[in-house]
C-alpha cells in the first residue's frame, strides 16, 4: 500500500491531523502553520489523489479514513475542512479511541441537499462530475471562487486557494470524481449521534456550498457538539479570518 503525503511541524502537546477539501492539498494550511505551532504538533496531510499523495483513484468515505488513519499518531485532535470534515468525521467513528477530539470546517454530514435538508442540489455536483471531463482546471478553479464569494477580500482568498492548487501536482479526475460523489452520497447525520468526542463544527455565516441553515439542525441534532459561526467569512474561515480561526481552535483544545 502506497504511503500519503504527511508532514509535521509545530512543537506543541496536542497532535493536531489537518484534513484539506475536495481538489486542494495540506498547502492550504499555510496561513494558520506558524499560529497553531506553539499549541499543536501538527500533522499536515495531503489525501489520498490530491498533491502530493498521487497513485491513487477514486476511493469511498470509508478508504479514505483507513488510508489516513493508517499514518495518523495513536491519539489527536483531527480537523477536516468541506470535504476533509467528512474524513475526518469518519475517522472518528471508526476509530474513537484515537480521535481525542473533532472539529469539522464549513463541512456538512450530508453535504447533498434532501427533503428538510438544506445542501447542494444534486444536479450541480454531478455537473461539476460531467464539467471535469470537458474542462478540468476550468471546472476547479470555478469550485475555488465559489468558496470565498461573498468576502470583503474574496479575490485575494481565491487567489491563495488557486496558488495551493498550482503550486502541486494537480489530482487525477479519477480521484476528483471520487471526492464528488462522496460528497454527493455520504450521510453521517445518523452515525454521528454515537459520537463521544468533544465536537466543534465552524461555520461561515456566507457560505454558499455549507449554508449557515444547518448549524442549528445539528445543535438540535447533535446536543454533545458545539457549533461557532464567523461572520463575514464564506467557505475557508481559515483563510479570510486565521486569527479568529485559530483563536477558536485553541479555546476548544483547551477547554475540551
Amino acid at each position: 500500500m502506497s504511503d500519503i503525503w504527511w508532514q509535521t511541524a509545530g512543537e506543541g502537546k496536542c497532535d493536531l491531523v489537518l484534513l484539506h477539501g475536495w481538489g486542494l492539498n495540506a498547502q492550504v494550511w499555510d496561513c494558520i502553520v506558524p499560529l497553531l505551532s506553539a499549541q499543536f504538533t501538527l500533522h499536515l496531510v495531503d489525501l489520498p489523489g490530491y498533491g502530493r499523495s498521487q497513485g491513487f483513484g477514486a476511493m469511498t468515505l470509508d478508504e479514505m479514513a483507513e488510508r489516513v488513519l493508517a499514518q495518523a499518531p495513536a491519539r489527536a485532535v483531527w480537523l477536516g475542512w468541506s470535504l476533509g470534515g467528512l474524513v475526518a468525521s469518519r475517522a472518528a467513528l471508526m476509530a474513537p479511541e484515537r480521535v481525542t477530539a473533532l472539529v469539522t470546517v464549513a463541512s456538512s454530514p450530508c453535504f447533498s441537499a434532501r427533503d428538510g435538508w438544506p445542501g447542494i442540489k444534486p444536479s450541480v455536483l454531478s455537473g461539476f462530475q460531467q464539467q471535469l471531463s470537458e474542462d478540468f482546471q476550468k471546472t476547479v478553479e470555478r469550485f475555488l471562487a465559489l468558496q470565498t464569494m461573498g468576502t470583503e477580500n474574496a479575490r485575494q482568498d481565491a487567489r491563495r486557494l488557486k496558488s495551493a492548487v498550482l503550486s502541486l501536482p494537480m489530482p487525477s479526475t479519477e480521484a476528483l470524481n471520487g471526492g464528488l460523489e462522496i460528497l454527493k452520497t455520504a450521510d453521517l447525520r445518523a452515525a454521528l449521534t454515537a459520537l463521544r468526542a468533544p465536537f466543534l463544527r465552524l461555520y461561515g455565516a456566507l457560505d454558499g456550498l455549507v449554508p449557515r441553515k444547518i448549524a442549528p439542525l445539528l445543535d438540535a441534532q447533535w446536543p454533545q457538539s458545539r457549533s461557532l459561526i464567523v461572520e463575514k467569512a464564506a467557505h475557508a474561515p481559515f483563510i479570510s479570518h486565521p486569527q479568529a480561526f485559530c483563536e477558536a481552535l485553541e479555546a476548544f483544545a483547551a477547554g475540551r
